[in-house]
C-alpha cells in the first residue's frame, strides 16, 4: 500500500512540474516579463467550442516539449472565450478579455497567438498549424 501511495505522489508531482502556467492578468504578465525580461504569449481561444484551438492546446501548449522550451522563455497569457454555460468566465474576466480582444484581436481569430515584448507592443502573430512544439517555440521566439 504505501508503494502505491508513493507512485501516487510521484506521478502527481510530475505532471504538476510540466503543467503551463497561463496567466489571465495582463498587468500582471507585464510585471513578469519584465522581472525576466521574457516575452508574453497572448493566447485568444475558444477552450469549448474551437477546434483549432483545442488542437493548439493539445499539440502544442500541453505539451512537455513546449512547457520546457517555453518557461525561461514566455510569459503565456490566455484570454479564453468560452461559449458553454457551465464554463462562464466571471463577469470581471470577461470584461478583460474583451479589453484584450478589442486590443490585439478586433478582427475576432480563433485561436489567435500574439507575442508582445514586456511592455505589450506586437512582435508577430501566429495560429493554429500543424507543427511540432520544438518548431512553434522557434517560431514563437523569432518574434
Amino acid at each position: 500500500m504505501k508503494k502505491i501511495v508513493v507512485f501516487a505522489f510521484l506521478l502527481v508531482l510530475s505532471v504538476s512540474s510540466f503543467a503551463q502556467e497561463w496567466h489571465t492578468n495582463f498587468e500582471e504578465a507585464k510585471a513578469l516579463a519584465s522581472q525576466n525580461n521574457q516575452k508574453i504569449v497572448l493566447v485568444f481561444q475558444g477552450s469549448d467550442w474551437c477546434a483549432p484551438c483545442i488542437k493548439l492546446d493539445k499539440e502544442i501548449w500541453s505539451t512537455e516539449a513546449f512547457q520546457r522550451l517555453a518557461k525561461d522563455t514566455f510569459v503565456m497569457l490566455q484570454a479564453d472565450f468560452p461559449k458553454r454555460k457551465g464554463n462562464k468566465l466571471t463577469p470581471e474576466l470577461q470584461e478583460h478579455n474583451n479589453g484584450l480582444a478589442e486590443k490585439y484581436n478586433p478582427n475576432g481569430y480563433f485561436p489567435f497567438v500574439v507575442v508582445l515584448n514586456k511592455e505589450g507592443k506586437v512582435l508577430g502573430t501566429a495560429g493554429y498549424e500543424k507543427s511540432t512544439p520544438e518548431k512553434y517555440v522557434n517560431k514563437l521566439n523569432n518574434f
